[in-house]
């Protein structure tokens, strides 16, 4: 047990230099780009650094993997220069043994990742976007899914529009059941329409059986409403921009994302990729033990000191290949090629195996 622990603290520690480092290194970068990308623009030193702070937790949780593997390699070859691993191979535990405390403190990594860290990189990275994005434009377009239905708002220098629709199509380009609100810049109320249907076309909405209210003072809107076969709206909306606005899965709290993923399938739109990103998340600590055992494979021998580049190239090499296959099989998911479970769970699995299988080959025969 105490052997246990020793290894799970040398592997914590191992951890905590290098998030360390990579913590510096991405303030130093992201500041330096941030200096570069806002030149010119009335952007203060602080609300720069308050970009900067708002966009460090993402990256780093991003990658998370290199830095897991980068703490293996650091432990691993540290152990077996000061021929700990043999002293410990010689007083009767095996290699496998040995691998109980790193593997045991990357799964508690992981899952603190995902229950602690993940909100709040997710609460960063939407402020991030918002933030960064009311620097460069005053026009505004968003899209929110609520218990209610899908709710739109695009604007310009003249007035501010919210759409609300019951229900919509896969991509969001026809929506059903649709009321329109019109605003000034006053936040008064100028006008409503509702129609059974919108269609978003190049550069308008096309409603359809549309009915439309002037909500001046003094009035009376349904005396003087208007009805119309078929009525344009001009948008600066496009499909794209409607997937753009609901924001990467990445930015919605792992808690809240199975209401959202029901949300999102009510209201019309396909929650695949959000599934894909959920079940991924939930992987991320077995994933994170996998890329250990990885590391172990190659890098807790004893060898020669002038095979220990050899070695450090092939545990980085099978690590970002782990990485790039784990974003391919993402890919897959999100495409529908494969479905979510086997795309979240398959990589981190088919790596443990084997790693396993290799461990149990160089270290017992």
């Amino acid at each position: 047990m105490i052997l246990h622990l020793y290894f799970a603290r040398r592997f914590a520690l191992a951890f905590t230099y290098v998030l360390g480092g990579f913590l510096i290194l991405f303030v130093l970068l992201d500041f330096i780009e941030q200096m570069r990308r806002f030149r010119g623009l009335d952007v203060t030193l602080s609300q720069k650094a308050h970009l900067v702070a708002l966009y460090v937790p993402s990256a780093l949780y991003q990658l998370l993997p290199l830095i897991t593997v980068l703490c293996s390699i650091m432990l691993f070859l540290s152990l077996a220069r000061s021929s700990e691993l043999v002293v410990t191979r010689a007083a009767g535990r095996s290699a496998l043994r040995a691998l109980y405390g790193p593997i045991l403190t990357s799964l508690v990594i992981g899952l603190l990742a995902v229950t602690i860290v993940n909100p709040i990189v997710a609460g960063t990275q939407k402020k991030h976007e918002l933030l960064s994005s009311s620097f460069f434009t005053s026009r505004v377009s968003t899209v929110s899914v609520s218990s209610t239905g899908l709710w739109l708002r695009q604007g310009d220098d003249q007035a501010q529009t919210v759409i609300h629709a019951k229900r919509s199509n896969l991509d969001g380009t026809r929506l059903f059941d649709v009321a329109l609100y019109e605003f000034d810049l006053s936040g008064k109320a100028t006008r409503r329409i509702a129609a059974t249907t919108a269609t978003l076309e190049d550069g308008f909405w096309h409603l359809i059986n549309a009915k439309e209210w002037q909500l001046e003072i003094g009035g009376n809107p349904e005396a003087e409403a208007d009805t119309k076969r078929q009525y344009k709206i001009p948008t600066e909306l496009t499909k794209d921009h409607i997937h753009d606005s609901f924001g990467s899965p990445s930015s919605i709290p792992i808690w809240q994302l199975p209401a959202f993923i029901s949300q999102l399938e009510k209201a019309g739109f396909s929650a695949r990729r959000h599934r894909v990103w959920f079940h991924m998340e939930l992987a991320l600590p077995l994933f994170l033990a996998s890329v250990v055992m990885i590391g172990a494979g190659f890098t807790m021998r004893h060898g020669r000191q002038n095979r220990t580049g050899l070695r450090v190239l092939m545990t980085l090499l099978f690590g970002f290949g782990l990485y790039f296959l784990r974003n391919f099989a993402q890919i897959l998911g999100e495409n529908g090629q494969l479905p979510e479970i086997w795309a979240a769970w398959i990589p981190p699995v088919a790596a443990i195996g084997l790693s396993l299988a290799f461990l149990l080959h160089t270290e017992d025969g």
